[in-house]
């Protein structure tokens, strides 16, 4: 109940929001608030890579810094390991403040810093607009990529909610990166605001916050009485966020459930197919899409309710690393959702029929019970590994650059 009322306070009313698909939405947007900036650009990531797309965003937050605005950016160094000195001089010289969380060198060339990742996607703009979603910063999410480019979502928001981002990303810049002693913005709510949304802005961290996403999405299945549809690229949540998943497809509510078909990491659909015969005897509706790999984090309740944001539900991101989603109540933006949803499993998805699902050798009923009591605790034991506290690091200019005010 503690948990469920801190979630109930972190909303804000008049919103205007926006859902973005795919780079080519997402990119055109934020490059543009960029090139319009006047006084600061906050940005988090977990990849960016030095391609067409990477190249374009460093280029415009260098003429940002360049004409005065404040520029802080965070940047996981395991997502993004290969960034070249040049392309990191060029920013830093420019003035923009550059931070690498958890930079740390490879043994034998092996990278060990693969837990607890900054895996937020991240933006605030002169305190105006912001945008969270599950997009990076690389080609591989543009359609002219290939067939492996990404189908992924983020969404723009305006509104009282862009105070508690801006001062989440404030104080993330400068405590570890972490965001842990972050509290929402007091004055958030009486700011002025004419959209129809309600908007809370939600965190996952390593704190007093490490299972806030997870509750979230735990209280909207409980609260759920006609449909629920959740597209996620990696799914393998936790023992009593399955319960309640099936608990609302038992009282009559339909769920459906998009995955990965044609994963970019094919362990991730080897383990949501472990779970398939556990969801679908509960009457859970399953499909795979078989586009492209999918590489989105989002889900629509009762075409009311929505949530847009990095998270994935499996236990790297339910019990390690940072996330950040926000939630949306608005009736016109969650009919956008799932019309979007909807043209995934219309189109391009294959049906999971429950009589394809095999039944299991005659030990899971017994192993089963066993993995979801690991699952369950898996967010405490995870706090054993690994021993150190990942830190973020400055990014430094050389010695003798002629660094912008």
């Amino acid at each position: 109940m503690r948990l469920t009322r801190a979630i109930d306070t972190c909303w804000r009313r008049g919103h205007r929001v926006r859902l973005l698909e795919n780079g080519e939405d997402y990119f055109a947007r934020v490059f543009e608030a960029i090139d319009a900036a006047q006084r600061e650009v906050l940005m988090e990531t977990f990849i960016w890579f030095e391609d067409k797309v990477g190249i374009a965003l460093k280029d415009r937050l260098v003429a940002a810094a360049q004409r005065g605005v404040r520029v802080h950016f965070l940047v996981d160094a395991f997502g993004s390991p290969d960034l070249s000195d040049e392309f990191l001089q060029e920013l830093t010289t420019a003035g923009v403040q550059l931070r690498m969380y958890d930079r740390q060198p490879a043994l034998m060339g092996i990278r060990l810093n693969v837990f607890r990742r900054m895996h937020r996607k991240l933006v605030a703009i002169d305190e105006a607009v912001a945008f969270v979603g599950g997009i990076n910063y690389s080609a591989d999410h543009l359609a002219d990529f290939g067939p492996t480019a990404k189908q992924d979502y983020a969404v723009e928001v305006e509104g009282p909610v862009v105070a508690d981002i801006v001062s989440f990303l404030r104080r993330a810049m400068v405590t570890r990166g972490t965001g842990e002693r972050w509290e929402p913005d007091g004055a958030a709510e009486s700011r002025a605001s004419e959209g129809p949304a309600d908007v809370c802005f939600l965190p996952r961290d390593n704190g007093r916050r490490s299972r806030a996403i997870e509750h979230a999405y735990r209280q909207a299945f409980r609260d759920a009485r006609r449909e629920i549809v959740i597209a996620n690229a990696y799914f393998f949540p936790g023992y009593g966020f399955l319960r309640d998943l099936r608990g609302a497809a038992r009282r009559g509510v339909k769920v459906q459930l998009i995955f990965q078909g044609e994963p970019d990491t094919p362990m991730a659909l080897i383990a949501a197919r472990w779970l398939y015969r556990y969801l679908v005897d509960a009457g859970v509706h399953i499909f795979e899409y078989c586009e492209r790999p999918f590489h989105g984090k989002v889900a629509v309740i009762d075409e009311e309710w929505s949530t847009v944001g990095s998270s994935n539900l499996d236990p790297l991101s339910l019990s390690l690393n940072l996330e950040a989603n926000v939630f949306i109540r608005d009736a016109a933006f969650a009919r956008d959702l799932r019309g979007r949803l909807g043209v995934l499993i219309e189109r391009h998805c294959k049906v999971v029929e429950p009589e394809s699902v095999p039944r299991g050798r005659f030990w899971q009923p017994i192993t089963r019970p066993l993995l979801f009591h690991v699952l369950r605790n898996f967010p405490q034991w995870a706090g054993w590994l690994p021993a150190h506290k990942p830190a973020t690091t400055l990014v430094q200019p050389p010695d003798d650059a002629d660094v912008a005010s």
